[in-house]
């Protein structure tokens, strides 16, 4: 659950930064009242493409027989941890560069262009957390779980806005998207490590080594911190050599990927 809520505070509070760049500008604009009715509009209907993704995602993988679900979990994983990098590198890109692009975005754009361009931004949020909460397994939750964890993740978010909001005086939007990229990026291995024990278990991949080490004497992962440790970090107390192999290519893949978005912020 605690990955999940992450997933969802994090994704949440990204699109209410949209929203609010967006709403920000068009109270200055002439015609305030009639734009910004689009802008709801908009983010209707944006929140609307995206559960119909959720659901359409969910319809299709139930009709998958049993035997399926295990290979479309692993692909699910993997897309997450793909998906993570390219978000993180994609934020870093536009560096302080968002409300400007937004700003020249909702300029060039009438009142139904407005909506379109809320809508999109709020249903690529939306189709992200629906990957990424798939990956890391939340199907398998009761929906009472389930709906108790978008309630508090979204709370979450409208709280961290809101206090992002307050000039800065608590918490500033750089200091809390470095946070939440990097927790993302762990998380993010955690996924990849998950997909790659799933390959051996399927015998796609060989261990190579079963066991590299034993550090369950220091903190064992499945105890309660050794569990969110794992969950967010892909730690494991026993390793066998490929996954942990996997992990170091991802991190090196990840370092050398988001190289030229640093350069780019700078």
């Amino acid at each position: 659950m605690s990955q999940a809520l992450f997933i969802l505070w994090r994704e949440s509070a990204e699109a209410l930064l949209i929203v609010g760049i967006l709403h920000a500008w068009l109270r200055q604009q002439p015609e305030t009242a009639a734009r910004l009715r689009w802008l709801w509009v908009g983010v209707a209907a944006g929140i609307g493409l995206a559960l119909l993704l959720a659901a359409a995602l969910l319809g299709l993988l139930r009709q998958l027989p049993e035997s399926a679900l295990d290979y479309a979990q692993l692909g699910m994983m993997l897309l997450a941890a793909g998906l993570i990098v390219q978000m993180v590198a994609w934020m870093r890109r536009q560096g302080g560069q968002l409300r400007q692009a937004l700003q020249a975005e909702v300029d060039a754009r009438a009142g139904p262009g407005i909506a379109v361009l809320a809508a999109l931004a709020i249903a690529r949020e939306g189709a992200e957390t629906v990957v990424f909460l798939y990956g890391l397994g939340l199907e398998q939750t009761s929906a009472g779980e389930l709906a108790l964890t978008v309630l508090l993740g979204l709370g979450l978010a409208a709280a961290s806005y809101w206090l992002l909001q307050q000039g800065g005086r608590w918490l500033q939007w750089r200091h809390f998207f470095r946070l939440s990229e990097t927790l993302l990026l762990l998380l993010g291995g955690a996924l990849l490590i998950g997909a790659l024990e799933k390959l051996t278990m399927l015998g796609w991949l060989p261990t190579l080594v079963d066991e590299l080490w034993d550090s369950s004497w220091l903190l064992d992962d499945a105890s309660r911190a050794g569990n969110l440790l794992a969950s967010f970090t892909g730690y494991r107390a026993h390793p066998a050599l490929s996954p942990l192999l996997g992990l170091a290519l991802y991190w090196l893949l990840v370092a050398y990927y988001l190289l030229p978005a640093r350069r780019a912020v700078r």
